[in-house]
């Protein structure tokens, strides 16, 4: 990276106390896992693919069902390794200036880099258990695939029989309360958020830019294609994820100054 944008953006992550981390699904494409919304994405090749993740459709239709747990057998999620954007995000972690990672993605490579996973927030859940829609009960979605690798086309909940489903945020499904709570707090608790492989299109992950921009954090945005975002970022990087986050996680602290945010309760009045 040699242009005056990344330039500015090492600088910017030199001078950090606290940086949180937003990722999307171009973090894992190079793991090969494909994204959605990209040229080359998921539902730019099949327009039907994003039907599975729809919970209304998913619990009126037993033959979707049964599509999907084939697709999720046979997920790249299984095979995957972390990746160079990954491990660089660990690196930052050790640092000591990241504190959190929000991400949108489902794989959970970010704690197979090795990132803490108390400091990882699943905003869309995660593909390795599974939730029962009838009565709540989670489990492992491992199991679940054995069943369906020997044979059974949808496994239902060992419990009461009910539909399974991956513990993923279907369209139509709220995001956990929680989860969501402290990933705006993490918004406001930074002097910089990085965003990494998003097209921040989707809500309400992409309010969280806007929560940390007005919040007084400088916002780094790298992305392959424009996001909305765009306008209220200090610095925006047209480039690989792969590429800018190591380079970005190599950048040494300078040091001195000092940082309060809204999220400080010290800060409040």
């Amino acid at each position: 990276m040699a242009s005056q944008a990344c330039a500015a953006a090492r600088a910017l992550v030199a001078s950090a106390h606290r940086i949180t981390v937003l990722t999307g699904a171009g973090v894992s494409t190079d793991s090969g896992i494909p994204d959605f919304r990209g040229p080359d994405g998921l539902w730019a090749r099949d327009a039907d693919a994003g039907l599975g993740a729809t919970l209304d459709a998913y619990l009126a239709d037993p033959e979707l069902r049964r599509l999907t747990w084939r697709a999720r057998l046979e997920s790249p999620v299984w095979t995957a390794k972390p990746n160079a954007a990954h491990k660089a995000l660990v690196e930052l972690e050790r640092s000591g200036r990241l504190r959190t990672v929000v991400t949108q993605n489902i794989d959970g490579l970010h704690q197979k880099a090795g990132s803490d996973p108390h400091r990882v927030l699943e905003l869309h859940g995660t593909l390795h258990a599974t939730v029962c829609l009838g009565c709540g009960a989670t489990g492992s979605m491992r199991e679940a695939l054995r069943r369906v690798a020997e044979g059974e086309a949808e496994p239902d909940c060992p419990r009461c029989r009910g539909v399974l489903k991956s513990a993923t945020i279907s369209f139509g499904q709220e995001l956990d309360a929680e989860v969501l709570r402290r990933a705006r707090l993490a918004a406001l608790d930074c002097d910089v958020l990085l965003v990494a492989g998003t097209s921040l299109q989707v809500q309400p992950a992409a309010g969280l830019v806007p929560l940390a921009a007005k919040a007084g954090a400088q916002v780094i945005i790298c992305n392959a294609e424009p996001t909305p975002c765009d306008s209220v970022a200090a610095v925006v990087l047209h480039e690989s994820v792969s590429e800018v986050l190591p380079d970005l996680s190599a950048v040494p602290p300078s040091g001195g100054g000092s940082f309060s945010s809204w999220g400080d309760p010290s800060t409040w009045s």
